[in-house]
């Protein structure tokens, strides 16, 4: 391991954790950072994405060292605190922060082609939703994100840390003809469905046999907005999700949590059950 211990926050080896809450000055360099022991450790454990260095506290290290031992090359900076949120430009409450090489970006019609189950984002700003967002796409077996151009970063710092590190995991790409695209997969026979809050529309889990045995691709709009009307009309189908006591929306995170338990959880649950029970129960995995 190459670890160096560095008190001078003018270092030229701190150089790429400088200002790094300007999310777009982040981006333009190339990189993204990694914040939190365990975010750091998922980075580094999974192997998916290059890193490219790690700066920690004395007691962060020890949380991370078996991790960074497998990674011989990489250089791991030990600073005091307050070096670490001076350079960084913020307190850096858990002492651990890394920086990663932003992948090559994937074109859209590639990952869209493979997918069984797709979430697709329209105008999602807030990043802990977005991070979110993506920690359910891990949880429910989502084969990959699309996002329009408005929709934020889901390698920002913030959302990787409100993802648990699922953000580094899932592919997603940004989809230029917008919202154009959403037509592109119907002619490819995939189900499209807009998630709104409209009582006009069905309830998710009434028409899901409407597109039973099809590749699905779930569509989330502006946390305070919906989607756009031109998102909607490309849709083929709108669902809503059943709501009591007056309430007509929820957090879109949390909505697109319930939509996906729907549309994949229940195949997911008996996937469990069967390695519960062992080799006499077989279920097979099905389309959605």
């Amino acid at each position: 391991m190459i670890i160096a211990v560095v008190s001078d926050p003018r270092d030229p080896r701190l150089a790429d954790y400088r200002n790094i809450p300007d999310p777009e000055l982040v981006e333009r360099r190339g990189i993204f950072v990694a914040e939190g022991r365990l975010v750091v450790q998922r980075l580094l454990s999974d192997g998916l994405l290059a890193t490219r260095s790690v700066m920690v506290t004395d007691t962060a290290l020890e949380t991370i060292r078996p991790f960074i031992a497998v990674h011989p090359d990489v250089p791991i900076y030990v600073v005091p605190q307050p070096v670490m949120d001076g350079v960084a430009g913020f307190n850096v409450h858990r002492g651990c922060l890394a920086i990663g090489e932003r992948p090559v970006a994937r074109a859209w019609r590639t990952l869209a082609r493979d997918a069984r189950v797709l979430l697709i984002l329209e105008r999602i700003g807030d990043p802990d939703n977005v991070g979110s967002i993506f920690r359910n796409a891990a949880a429910f077996g989502v084969d990959a994100v699309l996002l329009d151009p408005a929709s934020t970063d889901p390698l920002y710092r913030k959302a990787i840390r409100t993802s648990m590190g699922a953000a580094l995991k899932i592919p997603f790409a940004r989809v230029d003809n917008w919202p154009n695209a959403l037509n592109d997969l119907a002619r490819e026979d995939m189900a499209v469905v807009a998630l709104t809050p409209s009582p006009a529309v069905p309830c998710l889990h009434t028409i899901a046999k409407q597109f039973s045995g099809r590749r699905v691709a779930l569509v989330l709009g502006h946390e305070g907005d919906g989607l756009s009307p031109e998102a909607l009309e490309a849709c083929e189908l709108r669902a809503r999700i059943a709501m009591s006591g007056g309430s007509d929306s929820i957090n879109v995170a949390t909505a697109a949590a319930i939509a996906l338990y729907e549309l994949a959880g229940r195949h997911l649950s008996a996937e469990a059950s069967a390695k519960a029970e062992g080799p006499p129960y077989n279920a097979e995995r099905r389309n959605v």
